[in-house]
Order: C-alpha cells, then sequence, then structure tokens
C-alpha cells in the first residue's frame, strides 16, 4: 500500500471508530482528498478497502457511506459467535491434543497482559487469533470458516471498545478457557467461554450506544 493511501487509510479508519463521522454520513471523495491534501485516487483505494473490512458501505451510483450502527446486528452477530465456538469447544475436549493447548497457552505468554505500545489494530488482530486458533482446536475448518466470517463483520465494532484498557482481563479470561479445556472440564469450559463473549457483547453493545449518544449531544450543542 502507497504511503498517501495509508495515510487516507488510517485517518478515515480513526474518524470513522471516533464517530467523526456519522453513521450513515455519505463521503465526499473530492472534499476528503483536499482535507488530506492528496490525490482522489488514494482516497479511493483506502475508502475501499474500508469498505471491504466493513467500516464503509458502498451503494452503486450514489458513492460510500459511513457504517450505520446498529446494536441488534452486533447482538446477533455475537451469539451466532458464541453458538459457534461454545459448539468447537465441545469438539475439541475430545480432538485437541496437550502441546497444541500449551502452544496456544504460550502465544498468551509471549503476548501477555500489558498492550504495551501495540495499537488498536495490533489488539484486535491478537484477539483475533486466540479465537480463532481456539477454534481450530476443535479440527473443524467449516466452523473456523464461519468464525472468520463473524470476526470480519464485528471487527468494526470491536475498534469502538479495543482501547479501553481491559486487556489485562481479557488475556486472564483467555487462559481460564484454555486452562479448562486443558483439564477436559467442558462444563467449566463452555462457562467460562460463554461468560467472556457475553461480556464484550455487553461492553461493545454499551460502547456503540455511547457514541450514538454523543454524536446527538453534539448535534444539539
Amino acid at each position: 500500500m502507497s504511503t498517501f493511501v495509508s495515510r487516507a487509510y488510517d485517518e478515515l479508519r480513526r474518524m470513522a471508530v471516533g464517530y467523526k463521522i456519522r453513521p450513515g454520513e455519505r463521503l465526499n471523495e473530492g472534499e476528503l482528498a483536499k482535507q488530506f491534501g492528496i490525490s482522489r485516487t488514494p482516497v479511493r483505494e483506502a475508502l475501499n478497502r474500508l469498505t471491504t473490512e466493513g467500516f464503509l458501505r458502498f451503494v452503486p451510483g450514489k458513492g460510500f457511506f459511513c457504517r450505520e450502527l446498529d446494536p441488534k446486528e452486533v447482538f446477533d452477530l455475537y451469539q451466532l459467535r458464541k453458538a459457534i465456538e461454545v459448539g468447537a469447544v465441545k469438539l475439541s475436549i475430545d480432538n485437541a491434543s496437550d502441546a497444541d493447548i500449551d502452544a496456544l497457552l504460550q502465544f498468551l505468554d509471549e503476548t501477555g497482559p500489558d498492550p504495551g505500545d501495540r495499537t488498536t489494530d495490533e489488539l484486535v488482530r491478537l484477539d483475533e487469533y486466540f479465537h480463532e486458533q481456539l477454534m481450530r482446536l476443535s479440527g473443524n475448518e467449516r466452523m473456523l470458516d464461519v468464525l472468520c466470517n463473524v470476526n470480519a463483520r464485528i471487527q468494526f465494532v470491536r475498534w469502538t471498545d479495543m482501547d479501553h484498557g481491559r486487556r489485562p482481563t481479557t488475556q486472564r479470561e483467555h487462559r481460564d478457557i484454555l486452562m479448562h479445556l486443558r483439564d477436559r472440564d467442558e462444563v467449566a469450559c463452555i462457562a467460562a467461554l460463554e461468560r467472556h463473549i457475553d461480556r464484550r457483547q455487553d461492553q461493545i453493545t454499551a460502547a456503540i450506544r455511547e457514541g450514538i449518544a454523543q454524536i446527538y449531544l453534539n448535534n444539539t450543542r
């Protein structure tokens, strides 16, 4: 990716996540190019990438729009994610080797509970990697495909809450899930996984509602 495209991409993503662009608002490529001091071509490339990642949506003949924030959609996707991951854990109890579980525990040790100077994008990727590797332990590649698709659809909203300093809690919960899995304790493992996913769902839904409320508050001033 060129420097100009990267610059436009990073700035536009920050604007979308930080509610600097209202949900449903149409983006003007010419104005954005002028604002960033670059041509329209890298802006268009950045917009296309953000559309692919779910941050924006493209309407033929009308242009690019900031994605609407729908708490109900988030709830439905997280319910789907929970159902898939719980189903995979039941398979992993029988299929996952101790060595594979230990490898994922080592990943937690190496990445640590401290976010350090990692970007929000890196933190989201680390969290996705953990859950996708946890799913891989089930041995069911089709379930993994579904999870990757769900992750792609919720990545946008996970950005809204990833920088709230909750990584130590998240990492502790990840470790608890793996330890129960290593003990082959299906009931405890499923309970820990459900609590973890439900907590993240509640936090992200709250962050979305807060963001929407802030947009309307700003508009009334």
